[in-house]
């Protein structure tokens, strides 16, 4: 850090696999990756190029190099990879990754039903070519998955081979753990932590509100994604006390 500062938690250090900032890119030019990564690369452990994103965006293999002069892994959104199943290109998606270079691969159902078998099945095959994300929870509002349902699904797809568990909430933050209104449905997150290690999660946080929700409850070092690339460097100050929002969370009563 730049200066000394007294009672400032312990985050974990890159490369980390605990209180990960994975975020999300709708469509960054390379100029903009460039100026992103200039600051905050830092404090940015994966960049999800989002939903079907990468099909249209020109320089892709350009982008994705920059990423990676960085060591920073990138996948491509769960979108895309259900685009693919669902016109039978399973084994396209995985020669595509390779192609590309890429080693996260995310395996999700929010826009077509899969059997939950046959999704753990794609899961267990894409761990013999890189790193698995699997994401829980539908992108359909009106579908509503009770808490343990949530638990069984994720403790298959991490015992498939997912390295993490996604926690699904769209790029807007409205779905899945969130009422339509944003607020973080706590009843559902809380019984998933009593059997799912908060390590193995990655919560979609787009929100200040809904990170500020997991840092009080979890900790500095939660995992949080969806992060718009002008909040990575607003969110590790949060994490850290040094954001108004969570200023008196790890401070001492002598120093209050």
């Amino acid at each position: 850090m730049n200066f000394n500062l007294t009672q400032i938690p312990e985050r974990s250090l890159k490369p980390r696999n605990h209180g990960l900032t994975m975020v999300m890119d709708k469509g960054l030019s390379i100029q903009e990756v460039n100026n992103m990564l200039s600051i905050a690369s830092p404090h940015i452990d994966i960049v999800k190029l989002g939903f079907g994103t990468a099909f249209v965006t020109p320089n892709l293999r350009e982008k994705i190099e920059v990423y990676h002069q960085h060591n920073i892994p990138i996948y491509f959104g769960g979108t895309l990879f259900e685009a693919f199943l669902i016109r039978n290109q399973f084994d396209d998606y995985v020669a595509m990754c390779k192609d590309y270079g890429i080693q996260y691969m995310e395996v999700s159902d929010g826009s077509i039903t899969i059997p939950h078998a046959e999704k753990c099945g794609y899961i267990e095959k894409l761990t013999q070519h890189g790193t698995v994300l699997s994401e829980v929870g539908s992108k359909d509002a009106a579908h509503i998955i009770p808490p343990y349902k949530w638990i069984e699904l994720m403790r298959a797809e991490l015992e498939a081979g997912s390295s993490y568990v996604i926690a699904e909430a769209r790029e807007a933050g409205n779905v899945g753990i969130y009422r339509g209104s944003g607020e973080v449905r706590e009843g559902l997150v809380q019984e998933i932590l009593t059997q799912i290690p908060e390590e193995k999660i990655i919560w979609e946080a787009p929100q200040k509100a809904q990170q500020l929700y997991f840092l009080q409850l979890i900790g500095c070092n939660v995992n949080l994604g969806n992060i718009a690339p002008s909040e990575v460097i607003p969110l590790e100050a949060m994490r850290i006390g040094l954001r108004g929002d969570t200023f008196n969370l790890y401070l001492k009563e002598s120093a209050s």
